[in-house]
């Protein structure tokens, strides 16, 4: 059995009295494996914070085509992290360090693709930031890799291990309280991208689209609430409020802001996705209903006010059983360290995959397919018509694959 962590004690001023040798509760074991971040803006410091709090590795080291951005990282990283961190001069001197366990790839979306050939020359172990790519064909070349691979590719698809989707997940497919599920329904409204370097996020052709880029977590989460191949999407949205005066070296923003996507899939489960990109707080909302009853998984986040999120799933069952509404929480340091706690979490499963287990991780399908509809709701946005799957994955050469 695992030991029970007290955060809260063993980094208490009170408590450093007690020596290295009298710490039980309060001891933490030396770091297994020995992590290579590439990228290390806003995502690749989440990840050292997170690989930080959870213990079971150290960054070893780190490298960025900025070196402002690892400066920073560095300077933010010195509190959390005794052990100095080796800075790499180039892409392929980290990725091939023989001391590197692992290699976290957090970079800008459109340079997920390349910077993966060089990594997948490591033979390492490799999380790979979501989007996965900023195309469809470059998706399919990543999952034909993994195929391949001597070692593992896992896609940072974390918003499945938030706690309102995990004890959403339980209830509906676990113990299969709402019964046979008939309707999937998300929504999410948040404030704008935020800045980035270079800002990459302001257009489409470096990011992928706004439903790839930022909404392929949520596509993540029907498909796997689905549990079904999509078959056709329908998609009205696009740029209303943020970023219309935005221009960079001449080139004017041309990021959605705003959405609303319908997805029919094979089993007859008809789902639906909401974004809203110009509101001031965050707030996700999952509504799934069956033949037996009816669940609603919440987030609420007022970013002008300090405090944490809340969480809290509902469940409706009426003469089928108990209903009940349950606020849900990791623990407050978790919660912190990035993505309400997901992140935390993910870095879990990636730690069992490091040392053999079976994890429910994002892998490259499952990333590929989440991009599958987000693509095919691209198109439905850019054309103003539905998309049928299969001619979509038709036209763009994904059969062989995705038709196995």
């Amino acid at each position: 059995m695992s030991k029970m962590r007290l955060r809260g004690f063993e980094n208490a001023p009170g408590q450093r009295h007690v020596s290295e040798d009298d710490r039980y509760l309060y001891r933490r074991e030396e770091p297994k494996f020995r992590l290579v971040v590439i990228g290390t803006g806003t995502m690749g410091q989440e990840h050292m914070r997170v690989a930080a709090l959870l213990g079971r590795a150290r960054i070893h080291g780190i490298y960025d085509s900025q070196t402002l951005s690892m400066d920073v990282a560095e300077a933010n990283f010195r509190a959390l992290q005794s052990q100095p961190l080796v800075r790499y001069d180039d892409l392929a001197s980290a990725c091939h360090d023989p001391a590197a366990d692992a290699l976290l790839i957090c970079t800008p979306n459109y340079s997920h693709f390349k910077v993966l050939q060089t990594a997948l020359q490591s033979n390492k172990p490799i999380f790979l930031e979501k989007p996965m790519a900023t195309t469809l064909q470059d998706a399919a070349a990543i999952v034909r890799a993994n195929e391949a691979y001597g070692s593992f590719i896992q896609i940072g698809l974390q918003y499945r291990f938030k706690p309102q989707y995990q004890e959403a997940f339980r209830a509906t497919l676990d113990q299969r309280a709402l019964g046979e599920i008939k309707t999937v329904s998300v929504s999410e409204y948040r404030p704008p991208f935020l800045d980035k370097v270079d800002q990459w996020n302001k257009f489409e052709r470096l990011s992928g689209g706004t439903l790839v880029e930022k909404c392929c977590h949520y596509f993540d989460l029907i498909n796997l609430m689905a549990k079904a191949r999509p078959q056709r999407v329908y998609a009205s949205g696009g740029q209303a409020v943020n970023f219309l005066d935005f221009e960079r070296k001449g080139v004017k923003s041309d990021i959605d802001d705003h959405a609303f996507v319908a997805i029919d899939y094979a089993n007859a489960v008809r789902a639906s996705f909401t974004l809203n990109m110009f509101c001031p707080d965050f707030a996700e909302e999952l509504v799934v209903v069956g033949d037996a009853g009816r669940l609603k998984a919440e987030e609420y986040h007022d970013i002008h006010r300090s405090g944490s999120a809340s969480a809290s799933l509902t469940l409706r069952l009426g003469e089928n059983g108990v209903s009940k509404t349950t606020d849900l929480t990791y623990p407050r340091a978790i919660e912190q360290s990035g993505h309400h706690g997901s992140t935390y979490f993910e870095h879990i499963a990636l730690m069992d995959r490091l040392e053999g287990k079976a994890v429910d991780s994002a892998t490259p399908l499952q990333g590929m397919w989440a991009m599958v509809v987000a693509s095919a709701a691209q198109q439905s946005l850019a054309t103003g018509q539905p998309v049928d799957v299969d001619t979509f994955i038709a036209d763009n050469d994904l059969a062989s694959l995705l038709n196995q």
